[in-house]
């Protein structure tokens, strides 16, 4: 007999409302004109942001839903000094929190087994919607770092030009 599973991960049909494969076409672009390196980091921004809401709103309720409300690890959003959203286990008195959480309680005999492929599935699901949004946070800190570099160069060639010119 096939346990039910409790938690369902996200799916591709999920994924396709953020269009994801357009923003990353635009990677390998030009970069052609003023702002567009800006915009590029702004559409990633959006992108990282709606992966954030998907998890709020489609993983979080799962995780806090019967039976894993009576857990004693419970999986919850954190904003990281960065001012990005990650998902992250902690424990109910939020003293504790890391993937070790999560470790223990699907080792812990007072985990009932039958909970384990969901846990896992949840973890999974953890692990890679934080990827998704960790790289996306860093494309676009690179794309306004490299914007700004690019404006730098810029002035600096606008500046000898100007002497030339005098």
């Amino acid at each position: 007999m096939t346990q039910p599973n409790y938690f369902m991960p996200l799916e591709q049909t999920a994924y396709q409302a953020l269009e994801q494969i357009a923003y990353l076409k635009g990677l390998l672009k030009p970069f052609k004109g003023k702002g567009s390196l800006e915009d590029w980091a702004s559409r990633c921004s959006g992108l990282r942001d709606d992966l954030i809401t998907l998890a709020e709103r489609r993983i979080l309720p799962q995780a806090r839903s019967h039976p894993f409300s009576r857990l004693p690890v419970q999986l919850a959003l954190q904003t990281t000094g960065a001012g990005t959203t990650f998902l992250r286990w902690r424990n109910a008195d939020r003293s504790k929190m890391g993937v070790m959480l999560w470790e223990e309680l699907v080792s812990s005999t007072a985990t009932p087994v039958a909970l384990v492929p969901d846990l896992l599935m949840m973890e999974e699901q953890r692990v890679i919607i934080n990827m998704q949004v960790s790289l996306l946070h860093s494309m676009v800190r690179q794309a306004l770092e490299c914007a700004g570099k690019l404006e730098r160069a810029e002035d600096v060639a606008k500046r000898r030009a100007a002497e030339q010119s005098s």
